[in-house]
């Protein structure tokens, strides 16, 4: 004891889900996210757990992005009957994310029924929107590098891993009878240095054991200016008569397209152009970024102090309805539409793709990762044809890719961001990747830092105390 389970991100990137269980029965979870992705991973969000709800005491979250918080309205649904904790802007990004994500189950699933493309019969929601917010009740917020105590054995403190708005890395202090403190830590998903808006990742000097992602564990990032080949996008599907559309997250990384969009106009590397987000989320997830200073960089924060909007690009509509999202596959001027979901797993993105794909004057930007099985990562990797809300349709238009903004540290940033340990670790569990990246991962740390790796399978369980 404790006992550590892998409930989920065990050779993918979606359904992160860390169940600990301690001798006298308490149990704690950190994360609690939906699989996305191919049917295989999507099915076991209906699966129940190896823990019953109503037992399970607490919870705690590193960051709002749905792969990591997505399940728990099911689980609330279902007999929860605890805390969540989180950062105080992943409550405030939840009180958007999770509703959203109801109602979103619940049209896909009205959609599937009317238009006859489901296998279930009939299709459901994995929960609703009035559910989602009913869930909300059980979250509380906490403060950066402030000490919360679950039970006198088990304490836990957040620190930002600089990934997204209110992402954090969870240092779990372990106090059991009999037994020697244990600090286990969790990275979420790791951030990267140097990015606009979010502080770097907090430097850690010690840990007993480590839970750490490996998205990008066999890659780097491209290190090229992404203005250039993001105005070389614009600028060519502009001249083709064309519109560029951007699959992006709603936290974090449209804010940061923004940011950017607003430099390179500044900069007169592009010429003042129409933006469009069409996200109601997007639109919310802004107003919290800005209601919280205390989550921006420095730069970020200089511009603010000199009235300067940071994300005010010189002509960007918010559109909210459907109405006004689906006018805009009838207009016809060159733009730039930005929507959700990053990985076209659903949300808008799918209807704007389903209407020009097609059309080889259009651009379709990836702008971060796509995880295998989604809708993105087939168009990514060069697909002819696919099928959208049941429907066939041929891919003419042009595909463009630009990992600079993905939100996750590289190998190398991740090699950079351990390295501060003073000790080494006994354990290094490598998560949250797929087979390859986490693969590479371990052998990285492994050749640099001499460490012991561990490649978790999902479900599998490992007594702590026991690892040496």
């Amino acid at each position: 004891m404790p006992v550590l389970q892998f409930l989920g991100a065990t050779g993918c990137v979606t359904g992160s889900k860390y169940l600990l269980t301690f001798r006298d029965g308490e149990r704690l979870m950190v994360d609690c996210g939906l699989f996305q992705g191919p049917h295989a991973l999507r099915d076991r969000n209906w699966e129940p757990l190896s823990v019953d709800s109503e037992k399970l005491g607490s919870i705690i979250l590193t960051h709002a992005h749905l792969d990591h918080t997505g399940f728990f309205p099911r689980l609330a649904k279902i007999g929860f009957d605890g805390k969540v904790y989180a950062s105080e802007t992943t409550v405030d990004l939840c009180g958007i994310l999770w509703p959203d994500s109801g109602k979103i189950q619940e049209e896909d699933a009205m959609y599937a029924n009317k238009e006859g493309y489901t296998k279930h019969k009939p299709a459901l929601p994995l929960y609703t929107e009035d559910e989602a917010r009913t869930a909300l009740r059980f979250l509380r917020g906490v403060k950066y590098q402030t000490p919360t105590h679950i039970s006198k054995n088990l304490s836990f403190t957040l620190y930002p891993a600089g990934h997204i708005l209110g992402s954090c890395l969870v240092s779990l202090d372990i106090h059991e009878p009999g037994e020697a403190p244990l600090n286990l830590l969790f990275s979420g998903d790791l951030g990267r240095y140097n990015q606009p808006i979010t502080p770097d990742p907090t430097p850690i000097d010690k840990a007993d054991l480590m839970v750490v992602e490996s998205t990008y564990g066999d890659r780097l990032h491209d290190g090229t200016d992404p203005k250039l080949k993001l105005a070389e996008v614009i600028k060519s599907t502009f001249r083709r008569g064309g519109t560029v559309i951007i699959p992006s997250f709603a936290v974090g990384r449209t804010q940061e397209l923004l940011y950017i969009l607003r430099e390179m106009e500044e900069e007169k590397v592009i010429p003042d152009i129409p933006v469009f987000i069409d996200s109601p989320m997007a639109s919310s997830v802004t107003r919290v970024l800005l209601a919280h200073p205390e989550e921006h960089d420095l730069e970020m924060t200089s511009l603010e102090q000199h009235g300067i909007d940071p994300l005010g690009t010189h002509d960007v509509t918010f559109i909210r309805s459907v109405e006004e999202s689906k006018a805009l596959n009838t207009n016809a001027v060159p733009k730039v539409i930005i929507a959700s979901s990053g990985m076209c797993t659903g949300g808008r993105v799918l209807h704007h793709l389903r209407h020009r794909v097609s059309d080889p004057a259009n651009t379709v930007l990836f702008v971060g990762y796509q995880a295998e099985g989604t809708l993105g990562r087939y168009l990514k990797d060069g697909a002819k044809e696919t099928k959208i809300h049941g429907e066939r349709v041929v891919v003419r238009t042009h595909i463009e890719s630009i990992e600079y903004f993905s939100a996750h540290a590289d190998y190398n940033e991740e090699l950079r961001w351990l390295s501060n340990l003073n000790e080494p670790p006994r354990a290094v569990f490598i998560t949250h990747g797929e087979d390859a990246a986490r693969k590479s991962l371990s052998e990285k740390i492994s050749t640099q830092f001499k460490w012991k790796t561990v490649l978790p399978e999902y479900l599998q369980t490992f007594d702590l105390n026991a690892i040496s």
